[in-house]
């Protein structure tokens, strides 16, 4: 109970994340072609920011594939990694929301099996055994 309540905590507060910063770049257009120019990224990148953010999270929260839906944690892993080391290393300070974002994608990816019907293949938790097996029963 307790993994599919971080399941869907930790799901919100990535998915509420990307949302933000896609509508972000979306409503602050000049802003976010200057800052990514600043970190050292094409201003192009913004648009294809914009779609993939919005992609993942309904990839993750649709689950139509298991598959696309690890893909877009993978995404999004690299994306957030990548965003962590332009602002370190940009000395701005904006990488907090990167940290909260990687700590909330590990959380809801080690935790998803717990909380969907849709199972991944990549478990990295053990499952909780539906019960218990004692010694002489039957496999």
């Amino acid at each position: 109970m307790i993994r599919k309540y971080a399941y869907w905590i930790s799901t919100a507060i990535l998915c509420l994340l990307y949302i933000a910063s896609a509508t972000m770049y979306l409503t602050m257009a000049d802003h976010v072609r200057q800052a990514l120019v600043g970190l050292g990224y094409p201003a192009y990148l913004r648009e294809v920011l914009i779609t993939v953010k919005i992609l993942g999270v309904v990839a993750i929260l649709s689950r139509v594939s298991v598959r696309l839906s690890d893909l877009a944690y993978a995404g999004m892993f690299y994306h957030l990694l990548l965003a962590l080391s332009a602002h370190i290393n940009a000395h701005d300070g904006g990488f907090i929301p990167a940290v909260v974002g990687l700590v909330a994608l590990v959380v809801s990816f080690l935790t998803q099996n717990a909380a969907r019907a849709k199972r991944s293949p990549y478990p990295l938790l053990p499952e909780v055994a539906s019960r218990r097996t004692l010694p002489g029963d039957q496999q």
